[in-house]
């Protein structure tokens, strides 16, 4: 049986998150670096924050957004203890989307996941 990968987000002090329009730009403080994201990596960095995700308007990944995403400053980081897998935020997301086929939604969010490890803005539990 494959343990399926877990992840967190960084810590909080190290992100500082603005939504622009249609965008979110995130500010990585460890790397000094300013990241332009888009849906659904707003939405996915607020499920791994743990924090409630405001109903917004537009359908699914890639619709607008009503709300900006959370500001990173949650004292408590993660939903769990040991982080979350790629299913688990799927199914965070699909309470508050309609992501359509969870087949096909699954590797785009797993995608999304190891870009944001990438940056630097989550990391592997």
């Amino acid at each position: 049986m494959t343990v399926p990968t877990r992840y967190r987000a960084a810590p909080a002090t190290d992100l500082i998150v603005r939504a622009l329009d249609d965008i979110t730009l995130i500010y990585h403080r460890p790397s000094s670096q300013t990241h332009m994201v888009a849906s659904p990596v707003p939405e996915i960095l607020d499920a791994l924050l743990s924090s409630p995700i405001p109903e917004r308007e537009g359908p699914g990944v890639g619709g607008e957004r009503s709300e900006p995403p959370s500001k990173a400053t949650h004292p408590q980081p993660l939903p769990f203890r040991e982080g979350s897998s790629a299913e688990e935020i799927l199914t965070t997301l699909t309470t508050h989307f309609d992501l359509g086929d969870p087949a096909t939604a699954r590797p785009v969010i797993a995608a999304h996941l190891e870009e944001m490890v990438a940056l630097g803005l989550i990391h592997r539990a």
